[in-house]
């Protein structure tokens, strides 16, 4: 799937959230999508894809962001404020979210 197959509610959890924070972790959470069937095991990879930099911070860094590296505690808070919003979107049935019209 591509991002732009994410309902709204999605795509403003992860990608928006993310480019907020740093386009170096919106271009990670872009490129989950590619592996992934639909919407839902997208927001599981994106919840996994978090635990695994929550486990290991410092190497999550040094992968992610090229330029202009963040510290490590609002690194900490922006997966922190997705992982919540990431959660909210989930709880919203399928057919109750909304998809922009191409």
């Amino acid at each position: 799937m591509d991002t732009d197959d994410l309902s709204e509610e999605s795509y403003d959890a992860v990608i928006r959230k993310a480019e907020k924070f740093h386009h170096d972790l919106t271009l990670q959470f872009g490129l989950l999508a590619s592996d992934c069937k639909d919407e839902s095991e997208y927001l599981k990879q994106a919840l996994l894809f978090i635990k695994e930099c929550e486990s290991n911070i410092e190497e999550a860094i040094d992968e992610i962001f090229y330029e202009n590296i963040p510290e490590i505690n609002k690194f900490k808070s922006a997966l922190k404020e997705i992982k919540k919003i990431i959660k909210k979107v989930q709880k919203i049935p399928i057919e109750k979210r909304t998809y922009e019209e191409w």
